[in-house]
């Protein structure tokens, strides 16, 4: 037995102890055996018939069956409202009680880039994302490269690895971690890395549009391919901004898609280097696991190393398959 049946029953029988034993005595035998059957079963929208009916064919009995149908209601929402609850309940504690390799999803995404700037080049692309979401706390991991060669000869070599975890303070109000790598040869640096942690916040929370900001301080070591290293402290802001545009977009005959534009915008400031990493996406959901995406990124360093140029970006069209 199911735990929302359990708990109709429940309800059924003090509905049926708090029926006046007068309830049905204007009415014929089977009209009574009707209404009896009904109430066994959750079906409102049942009993309401049944209820009008009886009306109809037994008018001198509108106020008692009106009452009757007032209780049967009242109980069958309090039945609906406790079964929720305890389904909360329970997958809240599921969650709670969740290993650390419990409850992840995820989003692999795979195709190719056209690239401008320090390198002028077109590759392929692919990238893997990770998420834990608990009652406080997220988790998010991702990982994304972009690679082309050429004549045996590397034209394009750039990676990026993140780690996030957000915690909770309301239902607006957040605290971030965040611990991230990077790889450009291109860009002039073999290797940066970055920690920051801070407070963000949800400005706009709605179904089709959301945006929020957060903010910290935040810690940069910079390896450059000609062997220096700096390290220096800095400042984040970040910026992340999806809006649903529709939920149904049919695309051919028999494909229906979701197509939301979603783009991200992270500042990291200090008194050497200021660096911009701008995304602006395009996503046409084609299955329930497929969706094709278009982006667009800019990157912007604004003392890049001698020989490099400030801004680089890259145009993305990509396959994801959420898992």
């Amino acid at each position: 037995m199911t735990l929302h049946k359990a708990a109709f029953l429940t309800s059924t029988a003090l509905f049926g102890l708090c029926m006046p034993s007068n309830a049905f005595a204007q009415l014929p035998e089977p009209v009574r055996a009707m209404i009896e059957k009904a109430r066994e079963n959750d079906d409102i929208e049942a009993m309401q018939t049944i209820i009008d009916l009886a009306d109809e064919t037994f008018p001198g009995n509108s106020e008692e069956l009106n009452a009757i149908m007032a209780r049967y209601k009242t109980r069958v929402e309090e039945a609906e409202a406790l079964a929720k609850a305890e389904e909360e309940a329970a997958k809240e504690a599921e969650i709670r009680n969740a290993g650390l390799f419990d409850n992840w999803s995820g989003k692999g995404e795979l195709g190719g880039f056209r690239a401008t700037g320090n390198a002028s080049n077109t590759g392929v692309t692919a990238s893997l994302s990770l998420e834990r979401e608990g009652i406080d706390w997220t988790h998010s991991l991702t990982g994304r490269a972009d690679y082309q060669r050429n004549n045996g000869v590397t034209a394009r070599e750039q990676f990026f690895a993140a780690y996030e975890p957000h915690y909770n303070v309301t239902d607006r109000l957040f605290i971030y971690g965040l611990a991230q790598y990077e790889r450009d040869r291109f860009q002039g640096f073999s290797a940066r890395y970055a920690v920051s942690g801070g407070v963000g916040y949800q400005i706009i929370d709605e179904t089709d549009i959301k945006l929020s900001t957060k903010a910290g301080p935040a810690y940069r070591v910079t390896e450059f391919t000609d062997g220096r290293s700096e390290s220096r402290i800095a400042g984040l802001i970040g910026i992340d901004f999806d809006w649903t545009i529709t939920d149904r977009l049919k695309l051919t005959h028999d494909t229906n898609a979701v197509a939301e534009t979603g783009s991200s915008a992270q500042v990291i400031i200090d008194s050497s280097n200021t660096s911009l990493n701008f995304v602006t996406g395009l996503n046409a959901k084609i299955s329930n696991r497929v969706t094709a995406r278009l982006s667009y990124a800019v990157e912007y360093d604004s003392n890049p190393p001698p020989g490099a140029v400030q801004t680089d970006t890259l145009s993305r069209v990509t396959l994801i398959y959420d898992f």
